[in-house]
């Protein structure tokens, strides 16, 4: 069962995930220069994963903050 996050735990993960795939990003065009295009298409990839998990974080962090602050007038 997985835990469930806090609004703050969520836009942690995201900062996380951003951070992987800049990480990821730089190696794809590291291995691009050096003509390795294989190994540049697998960092891509895997950089675009890291992505798309800091975006549904970030979804998340959103919605837990709607849920618990939609009464406090806060739009």
């Amino acid at each position: 069962m997985a835990k469930m996050l806090t609004g703050q735990e969520h836009h942690l993960a995201a900062a996380e995930h951003h951070e992987s795939a800049a990480l990821h990003h730089r190696n794809a065009s590291k291995h691009y220069q050096e003509g390795d295009h294989a190994q540049a298409a697998h960092q891509a990839l895997i950089a675009h994963g890291h992505a798309q998990l800091a975006s549904r974080h970030a979804n998340d962090a959103t919605k837990y903050h709607v849920e618990h602050h939609s009464d406090s007038g806060v739009s």
